[in-house]
């Protein structure tokens, strides 16, 4: 990879996790970061999302792999919020060459085909907070004149869907990650003009805290052959967030300078069957 000089990343979802993960690789490859994350529980979502002590971790790691951070704490769903955080960030560090759009969240093990507030968070998070991070960052990128990368994490339940119930919950995770595709497209054909490069990832379930807390353990207890992990094709459970973040390195690297407008499974053989 050509060694970046000067140059800037935004990362949603970046108290823990991949986020964490694609920050701290970010970092030792040369970018300063703009970490985003909401730093606090969402009451319809059933598991401990981020703290401010998590966003503190990953700022350690991202100075120990030598790069400068600002931590922000916003929430995706809340365009104001996050352009005022995107805004302090570029006033730090200059305008940006890289996003990855990674904060989501999931609701498995809530069965309600009713949940109507489940359903607006999954969504807002996962899909309107993409665009809302589109709509944030591409305007930099633009201004800067150098071209750059846009990655959105969405998961291969944007690309399948295999593990529907039924509830509220699950089609809003589909439904929302599905979006992300829509969007990377659309944003690929308006932005290819200024050289920026619009791409999807899809991980089958990576081992994080989303992953693996007390709710998630009942939830596979309960159902073995439930979770997303039951359909991989090599032996193994999950992925880990390096192997997601070995794709965000691979896209934003002059090896994939010319690809754009992709859907890029990370799924140990999830879409096969």
């Amino acid at each position: 990879m050509t060694e970046p000089k000067n140059r800037v990343a935004v990362v949603t979802g970046a108290a823990r996790g991949q986020g964490r993960s694609h920050a701290v690789a970010l970092a030792a490859e040369g970018f300063d970061i703009i970490a985003i994350d909401r730093c606090a529980d969402v009451e319809s979502i059933p598991y401990p999302l981020a703290t401010p002590a998590d966003l503190d971790e990953t700022a350690n790691l991202v100075t120990e792999a030598g790069g400068r951070i600002e931590p922000v704490v916003a929430d995706v769903r809340n365009l104001y919020d996050l352009q005022t955080g995107i805004d302090a960030g570029i006033a730090r560090f200059g305008d940006i060459d890289v996003v990855v759009a990674n904060a989501g969240v999931v609701g498995m093990g809530l069965p309600d085909p009713l949940d109507a507030q489940v359903y607006r968070d999954i969504v807002d998070t996962n899909l309107n907070g993409v665009w809302h991070t589109i709509a944030t960052t591409a305007p930099s990128i633009i201004r800067k004149q150098t071209g750059g990368a846009i990655i959105l994490i969405s998961s291969m339940q944007g690309l399948v869907g295999r593990g529907g119930d039924g509830s509220a919950a699950t089609f809003a995770y589909a439904a929302s990650k599905h979006g992300v595709v829509g969007l990377m497209r659309s944003a690929a054909y308006a932005y290819a003009p200024h050289q920026i490069r619009v791409n999807s990832i899809h991980p089958t379930g990576v081992a994080t805290p989303m992953i693996f807390n007390e709710h998630m353990a009942r939830v596979f207890e309960a159902n073995p052959d439930s979770s997303a992990m039951s359909g991989n094709l090599l032996p193994v459970p999950f992925v880990e967030p390096v192997d997601v973040t070995n794709a965000v390195l691979f896209l934003i690297s002059d090896t994939a300078r010319y690809v754009t407008g992709m859907t890029l499974p990370v799924d140990a053989g999830f879409a096969v069957k």
